[in-house]
């Protein structure tokens, strides 16, 4: 079985006023190739803490992280921005998108920092493919929650990354809206994506193909979806 990631004896302290908060707990798990992933668990049990390790966006204070065959814990900072450039794709519940770009440079942001040819015809491809092929040129403001969110999802698959993070991507949209998002991630994942995911609402973890469950910072079970 090739990985797409592995960790092992993973944990994540922060400050905190009185005492360190242990948000990870020697967490070890392995995602293949090519599996849809679902991290579930109550607020605050660090399941969003424990996908940007795995998505190169934060260091462990403890333990080890291989993206493919990359140790991400012996990374610097500049090396793990790179990975994130080249080999990650991100979508989160608030969007983040650039509001001074319009719907087509902010899909082509990716490629833009990373130094890569800015593909149109790619861009112009995703667009029409997540309904949004008239919008190249509106503005994040004239779009709603559900177009924004769509928009941030064709610019996470824009360089073809080998590994896709959702944190909560559904959270932020009313239930149609989630339903689309939902259908344009389970049509990347039949196409071959790894995806791990973040979510709070057993609706949208029921189409992953593995549900890991977390409380206080730990693996306390995991679930496989029988085909």
């Amino acid at each position: 079985m090739s990985l797409a990631v592995r960790l092992r004896g993973v944990s994540k302290n922060y400050e905190g006023e009185a005492a360190p908060v242990k948000a990870v707990k020697e967490v070890s798990l392995e995602i293949a190739r090519g599996e849809f992933v679902a991290l579930m668990g109550p607020s605050g049990c660090g399941k969003s803490t424990l996908l940007h390790i795995a998505g190169a966006m934060d260091r462990p204070t403890r333990g080890e992280v291989w993206l493919g065959e990359l140790p991400l814990h012996t990374y610097d900072e500049e090396a793990l921005t790179r990975v994130r450039l080249s080999r990650v794709g991100f979508v989160f519940q608030f969007f983040y998108l650039l509001p001074t770009l319009t719907v087509e440079e902010n899909v082509g942001l990716p490629l833009l920092l990373a130094h890569r040819n800015h593909a149109g015809a790619k861009i112009r491809e995703l667009l029409e493919r997540v309904g949004l092929a008239n919008r190249l040129k509106a503005m994040p403001h004239q779009l709603s929650g559900g177009e924004m969110q769509r928009v941030a999802l064709a610019r996470a698959v824009v360089h073809g990354p080998e590994l896709l993070v959702a944190d909560e991507p559904t959270g932020n949209l009313d239930s149609r809206n989630a339903e689309a998002v939902m259908e344009l991630l389970r049509g990347l994942h039949r196409e071959g994506a790894t995806i791990c995911m973040v979510t709070h609402d057993p609706r949208f973890a029921r189409h992953a193909e593995r549900k890991i469950h977390l409380f206080d910072g730990r693996v306390v079970e995991e679930s496989v979806e029988v085909a």
